[in-house]
């Protein structure tokens, strides 16, 4: 390691003096350029070194340079806990957050791809009729002028355009032309000056073809005469009102030309940029506004089981005394229509037909019956019933896809912007790499295509190949939204910044894992500093500098325990080092369970799934693997989940599978524990969660100066007036709006942090007041409360130190937590329920996410005490220590989107490793030994 006297601030970063939270007044001394792995146990100071101070600090910097108004709260905004930190660059946080709730942000647009792609339709895509599939075209003035040119220097033209005029007022319309300074006529083909037809009284018929003459010339290659001739042409086209026509004088050949924007008497919108953004009412689709979504008639809702026929009764409004009528009538009149067949077989024009029938009003399709409950609002029954099948659905007009019909008119070698959206990115990728264009659309588009082409890459580059570029953000997990930050950060090109990711391996598969090394490293090779916090084997090894913070969690953590490279580490004597070199390690269970009772899954088709049936063993510890994007939470949580919730009564949407069965004997109730936040209140916090700081209230209501004061357990709640800080409403920070500018939070000046009012403060039990339980640890807690013997409250809080959490505060916000604590702070909830709760089927959804391998260990053994209590725990899971822990593993895939979707394999964590099919196989085989 460098010694730190010896600094050169544009090769290294200097923190000084660190001792942000549990930080131990640590100094650290990272390269310039390189890729940096930040490790240690959960808790142990990582976030607090790479986001709370190293980032903290280059974004306190970046404001300074911001405006007077963003800088009047700088005083007030509080600076990391560091003395110093030397040649830090700019910062850039990449965190595991969902990037947006917004339904009107998707992949293109976070990414930019889609901001390129409308501008290379706006400059290259040509429109084409519906009608006759013709290029539609509008004449210039350089096409008229490039037509005369084209013909013999010797002929003579005559520029004409339709006369627009009223029989009864023809003289009239005359002394209108000559004030104009117009003198000639054509009529029925004839030239006559419009004195000379005054002059004889001339009067129009309706059969007769008049033109106004605008000029006569023949060609001259002088720029004198090319001015005037295009000025009469500009004259002509507005005259003509976008037509004029060129006659040949000799021959009396003529050539029309127009600069409308139209053809087969359809008249076009011209393209441009806001033409192709939904998010613009020009290019919005009008009936869901850009959306992609209407309330309106939800297919799942009206066909619950598509594994039954139209004759079966598939379509559950059809059915009943009344309403069977229309099935009746529409079997009758049904031509060419499968009734036997199941609804997921039918073809999309089948499936048309039913909707829509054949376009008139008296035909029983599905969409004239939801018209007629529409009609008859006035009757209750109608109303009702209509209400019962409403709910979010595609927009029936775009079909999700946001933009008005006309775009799709527009295209590029045969592809329209409507069609390339809805692609997979490893499918669009090919085809924009593929488009044939003319040189002259090829200059136009090169940058263009080149800003599209590499972000492309990158996307693919870290996995997210099966996501389309209509994929709305708030549908995204923390892991694809971070690796499409990360993705994005890299099309940006940006040098000589410090990128700091918090776990981006989450989700990731560990053959996907390889591919984001080789991002992280072009990151670091364009000439950023790369600093990733991360515990996945993979990444550690391809690091050029890894920091150990430890030796545990919490304030048995905080320190710079290791620093230096993969060989290094492994000589250290670090928890990290101990369980790469094998000196510590997790075992594999020495007996794997053998279930009894199964659930089975029949015809599970919804989104790429591929009409798969699959056996879950219950009482078992079971992990789904595969690849991202494989289908294994549409399985899990769209299927499995749903279906048992509707079976308990619990509520659900059906999706799109024949049937889920289970012994209802071992599943009473199903818990999903996925990383949603554990409340959506900044007030939550893990205390409250696991209803401990209600006995702790008690407690304290019970003190002596609480009896004398009278204050009762609510006077120590900080959701409630009475003894709560009256500033601040109990938040201990006040929110500061910066308009442009994400909100600043500074502490409450009233209380300084505590909460409470200081009168609440006085009442102490052990010297500790209410402030000081909740700043305090889950470790700190549980030894404060075991010495002074509060079994009661010790019960509830051991549980967050099994799950590898001692290391939080009581008091922290959920909203601070990552989606891993929030998910094991779920789990601490159900083990301290413990026997007391019914037989409950446990669905995790990646409980690793932030967990060490120490951790990991802990977290394995509280799953195994749940099912020891008779419960039944499935995970949804890419780590391989938990897959190797495994009793029963399915592996879904083999790739992802459309190419993913199928089982595998079903079995044994050692059967698997000798699968030559999956892509798992490998990285258990390795585990396994």
């Amino acid at each position: 390691m460098t010694p730190i006297t010896e600094i050169d601030i544009k090769k290294q970063v200097f923190v000084k003096n660190a001792h942000l939270n549990n930080l131990k007044h640590i100094d650290v001394l990272i390269p310039k350029n390189k890729l940096i792995v930040i490790t240690g146990v959960s808790g142990s100071g990582k976030s607090s070194l790479a986001f709370d101070t190293i980032y903290a600090e280059g974004q306190r910097r970046y404001v300074e340079s911001l405006s007077s108004y963003a800088r009047q709260f700088l005083g007030k905004l509080e600076k990391p806990k560091v003395d110093d930190i030397k040649g830090l660059a700019p910062s850039i946080a990449i965190q595991q957050k969902v990037i947006s709730s917004n339904p009107r942000s998707t992949v293109g647009t976070s990414t930019e791809i889609y901001d390129y792609m409308k501008l290379l339709f706006a400059r290259i895509g040509k429109t084409f009729s519906p009608v006759s599939g013709d290029e539609v075209k509008k004449d210039s003035v350089s096409d008229v002028i490039d037509y005369i040119k084209s013909a013999n220097s010797e002929t003579a033209f005559l520029l004409t355009v339709p006369l627009q005029y009223d029989i009864e007022n023809f003289t009239e319309n005359l002394n209108i032309l000559k004030l104009a300074g117009f003198t000639r006529l054509e009529v029925n083909g004839n030239v006559a000056g419009i004195e000379d037809l005054e002059s004889f009284g001339f009067a129009p018929s309706k059969e007769m073809i008049i033109n106004l003459v605008i000029d006569r010339f023949s060609y001259e290659d002088d720029e004198s005469f090319l001015q005037r001739l295009a000025d009469s042409i500009q004259m002509a086209f507005y005259e003509g009102r976008g037509y004029c026509s060129l006659k040949n004088i000799e021959t009396g050949e003529k050539k029309d030309f127009s600069n409308k924007f139209e053809l087969d008497g359809l008249e076009f919108l011209e393209p441009n940029v806001h033409f192709f953004s939904f998010n613009n009412p020009y290019g919005a689709c009008p009936t869901c506004e850009g959306y992609g979504k209407v309330i309106g008639i939800d297919e799942d809702l009206v066909i619950p089981n598509k594994a039954l026929s139209v004759f079966e009764d598939t379509v559950a409004s059809w059915k009943g005394e009344t309403m069977s009528e229309w099935k009746k009538d529409f079997i009758k009149k049904a031509k060419d229509f499968p009734i036997h067949k199941p609804y997921h077989q039918l073809t999309k024009e089948q499936k048309n037909y039913l909707w829509k029938g054949d376009g008139s009003k008296t035909f029983p399709s599905l969409n004239n019956f939801f018209n007629m409950l529409e009609e008859n609002l006035y009757k209750i029954q109608y109303r009702v019933m209509l209400s019962r099948y409403r709910g979010k659905t595609l927009c029936p007009t775009c079909e999700g896809l946001r933009l008005r019909e006309e775009t799709t008119w527009v295209k590029i070698d045969g592809h329209n912007i409507q069609s390339m959206i809805e692609l997979p990115l490893d499918e669009l990728s090919p085809m924009i790499n593929s488009l044939k264009l003319s040189q002259h659309d090829k200059d136009i588009a090169k940058r263009l295509l080149y800003e599209i082409t590499t972000r492309l890459e990158f996307l693919l580059k870290v996995g997210l190949g099966y996501l389309s570029i209509n994929r709305t953000s708030n549908t995204l997990s923390g892991g694809e939204s971070q690796r499409i930050n990360l993705a994005t950060s890299l099309g940006s090109s940006l040098v000589g910044s410090i990128y700091i990711l918090d776990e981006p391996s989450i989700g990731l598969h560990s053959r996907d894992t390889e591919n984001l090394i080789g991002v992280l490293k072009n990151l670091r090779d364009l000439g950023n500093t790369v600093i990733v916090v991360e515990h996945d084997e993979d990444v550690m090894r391809a690091a050029d500098y890894i920091i150990d913070i430890g030796p545990e969690a919490g304030y048995l953590g905080g320190e710079l325990v290791f620093a230096g490279d993969y060989k290094e580490l492994k000589d250290a004597d670090t928890l990290t080092s101990k369980y790469l070199t094998g000196r510590l390690e997790i075992k594999v269970p020495e007996k794997r369970r053998k279930a009894k009772e199964f659930i089975h899954i029949k015809g599970a088709r919804t989104n790429n799934l591929k009409n798969i049936d699959v056996d879950v063993p219950l009482e078992s510890l079971v992990v789904i693997s595969g690849v991202s994007g494989s289908g294994k939470s549409t399985l899990m949580k769209e299927i499995l989940t749903n279906d048992i919730q509707i079976q308990l009564g619990m509520g659900g949407k059906k999706g799109d599978y024949d049937s889920v069965e289970f012994p209802k004997k071992l599943v009473k109730n199903i818990e999903l524990i996925d990383q949603n936040p554990i409340g959506k209140s900044s007030r939550s916090n893990p205390v409250t969660y696991l209803k401990a700081y209600d006995d702790i209230r008690d407690l304290y209501s019970k003190q002596k100066v609480s009896k004398m004061m009278g204050y009762k357990p609510k006077h120590f709640s900080f959701n409630v007036d009475g003894g709560r800080c009256d500033e601040c409403k109990g938040e201990g920070v006040i929110n500061v709006s910066m308009q442009f500018m994400a909100d600043i939070e500074l502490e409450c000046e009233v209380c300084k942090g505590t909460r409470f009012k200081s009168e609440i403060l006085e009442v102490r039990f052990d010297e500790k007041n209410i402030s000081d339980i909740l700043h305090m640890t889950v470790d700190e807690s549980l030894a404060f409360f075991k010495e002074n013997k509060e079994d009661k409250i010790v019960t509830k809080l051991t549980p967050l130190q099994e799950v590898g959490l001692g290391y939080l505060q009581l008091g922290q916000s959920s909203s601070t937590l990552s989606g891993g604590e929030a998910q094991r702070v779920k789990l601490a909830s159900f083990l301290v329920k413990g026997a007391t709760t019914d037989k409950t089927l446990f669905i995790f959804d990646e409980p690793s996410t932030g967990l060490h391998f120490h951790d990991i260990q802990k977290l394995l053994k509280s799953l195994q005490a749940l099912i020891e209590l008779g419960h039944s725990v499935i995970v949804i899971e890419h780590q391989p220590d938990i897959m190797k822990s495994a009793d029963h593993i399915i592996d879904i895939g083999p790739e992802a989107g459309k190419y993913g979707g199928e089982i595998v394999f079903a079995g044994t964590p050692e059967d698997l490793a000798k699968n030559k099919k999956s892509h798992t196989a490998k990285y258990i085989a390795e585990k396994l030994g």
